[in-house]
């Protein structure tokens, strides 16, 4: 891709969203996903979506979440294992078109693909890269707005559009679309490579973790640890925050090692 090209990255994006079992990235199952492409202006121009029988018990809140249940996966859901291959070889392939991946908390997503192709015994998705997440984005670009920053409060905030929250589908298409109205709204960023934003992104994510972390620990948490690692926290880094945070804290480092509290509205 060249600087002309790269500088109208938002053009053509596109858009991946999970729902899940839960939160926790390292145990929970994919449910359902979606990924597509939009256009220019929004509009949807590919979509390929997928309900999976994850294997395990879906729990009642993730169901009341993203209206799943157990029952309804495995009557009408398709293997992990193939599915998960799937969702990986559908991102592989816009990357290779040269696609910006869109997910709205990518680390989230991401990282808990990467951990069902661990599972699964699947190569993992290249890179990946580069990928736009309109979270970190948001916070850095408009960082003292007050406010939620979930996908359901950015939406709203961006005048975009999002009927059916929490259905996969509803959420990558308004994800996608979010970082097409954040560009409006900030055009400099249009000017910027997407590989350079996508650096950029890194750093962001992290320092937003670095302030929450001492936001928390100034808070009565003193031993609170999270991690910035973006847009894939692999497990290593995990286990490298959880051995050096003091044991009492362990269980705080696995369940909020995200850069902001662990929200259902904004993970599954």
């Amino acid at each position: 891709m060249d600087a002309t090209s790269s500088a109208r990255w938002a053009d053509e994006l596109a858009v991946f969203d999970l729902e899940t079992t839960g939160i926790d990235v390292d145990t929970c199952r994919i449910v359902t996903a979606h990924v597509g492409v939009i256009g220019v202006d929004g509009e949807v121009l590919e979509r390929r979506e997928w309900l999976v029988d994850p294997g395990v018990e879906i729990p009642t809140a993730a169901s009341l979440i993203h209206g799943v249940t157990t029952e309804r996966a495995r009557l009408e859901g398709v293997p992990a294992v193939g599915a998960v291959a799937e969702i990986i070889a559908a991102l592989a392939d816009a990357a290779a078109r040269g696609l910006p991946i869109v997910a709205y908390n990518a680390a989230y997503d991401l990282t808990l693909l990467e951990r069902e192709a661990e599972r699964y015994g699947h190569a993992p998705l290249p890179g990946p890269g580069p990928v736009i997440d309109p979270l970190v984005i948001d916070k850095a670009v408009d960082r003292y707005r007050r406010g939620k920053r979930t996908l359901t409060a950015a939406a709203e905030h961006y005048g975009v559009a999002l009927p059916n929250a929490h259905d996969a589908g509803a959420d990558a298409v308004a994800a996608g679309r979010v970082a097409q109205a954040i560009v409006r709204a900030f055009p400099e960023l249009a000017a910027v490579a997407v590989g350079d934003l996508h650096a950029r992104q890194v750093e962001w994510c992290r320092e937003q973790a670095e302030s929450y972390q001492a936001y928390r620990r100034a808070n009565g948490e003193p031993g609170f640890t999270t991690t910035g690692a973006w847009p894939v926290r692999r497990a290593v880094a995990t286990a490298t925050a959880a051995a050096a945070a003091p044991a009492a804290t362990s269980t705080a480092v696995l369940d909020l090692a995200l850069p902001e509290p662990a929200s259902v509205d904004m993970l599954f």
